[in-house]
């Protein structure tokens, strides 16, 4: 069992990104694209507790911006658990961390994302 708390310095530009690009199309009103965004920032933080819980964090608080009560309810128990999910290390791959999927549902990295985590893991 691999115990993760932060995530590498290589993945950190392309986590960052996203969650900028998150922030532009929310101040932007492109909800989709916002969620996008997201999704694939908690694609790429998912296995490091610290980004992990951050990136459920935003997903509430967005959801709380949009009054999405699904997404509100959803996001709370994967704040509370995803986590402590990442530092024991038995996280769904790839799962997009929405409350539209099942929080235990691995799923098809994107390719870009795959190309982005492989070559970040090659620098460690």
């Amino acid at each position: 069992m691999k115990f993760n708390w932060t995530m590498p310095k290589s993945l950190q530009p392309f986590y960052q990104k996203e969650i900028e690009d998150y922030k532009s199309c929310f101040i932007a009103g492109c909800t989709l694209e916002a969620w996008r965004h997201l999704e694939r920032a908690h694609i790429i933080g998912q296995p490091y507790s610290i980004e992990h819980t951050a990136i459920h964090a935003k997903m509430l608080a967005f959801g709380i911006a949009n009054r999405n009560i699904k997404e509100i309810l959803g996001q709370i128990p994967r704040l509370l658990v995803g986590g402590i999910k990442s530092w024991a290390g038995t996280i769904p791959v790839g799962n997009t961390g929405r409350a539209n999927v099942p929080a235990w549902r691995p799923m098809p990295i994107p390719k870009d994302l795959q190309a982005i985590i492989r070559q970040a893991h090659a620098k460690l």
